[in-house]
């Protein structure tokens, strides 16, 4: 029973991390990230370029900027910046993260990681596995509507 409702809070996060990521103004690709602890989100962020700098993640070749910061990195500095701690949480994101978010991860003391979509790279996540993490993967394309779960469809 707690595995079913932890399964359901996971994929209400997933939803809002979904719903976060769509503040991105990147166009290749628009990511999410939510940080969770004790069910109360700490801390969130978004892919998107460093405060003050124009809200452009692509060049002209359509190739994201090197100094675009990805959704994990953001959510993580901007928790750092705050009285809270990530010791413990989960970080709900949309993509699965990269190797350079992964670390980050690792050195927040982040211990669940739940993602949506699948990276072209699988190493941040084999990483994750590797340092102790549990990384979960739901298809939010299969989550139903939370209404229809209560009205029984």
């Amino acid at each position: 029973m707690e595995k079913d409702k932890q399964h359901l809070l996971d994929e209400r996060y997933m939803r809002m991390a979904s719903i976060w990521a769509e503040n991105s103004y990147c166009q290749r690709r628009k990511v999410g990230a939510l940080i969770v602890k004790d069910k109360m989100i700490i801390s969130d962020g978004y892919n998107g370029t460093p405060s003050g700098f124009e809200n452009i993640c692509e060049d002209e070749n359509g190739e994201t900027k090197p100094y675009v910061l990805h959704a994990e990195a953001n959510a993580i500095t901007k928790v750092a910046r705050s009285h809270n701690s990530s010791m413990g949480a989960t970080m709900y994101v949309t993509t699965s993260p990269c190797i350079e978010c992964a670390k980050l991860i690792i050195q927040a003391g982040i211990k669940r990681v739940v993602y949506s979509q699948k990276y072209r790279r699988t190493d941040g996540a084999a990483l994750l596995e590797r340092a102790g993490i549990e990384v979960i993967y739901i298809d939010i394309e299969t989550i139903t509507d939370e209404s229809d779960r209560i009205n029984g469809k």
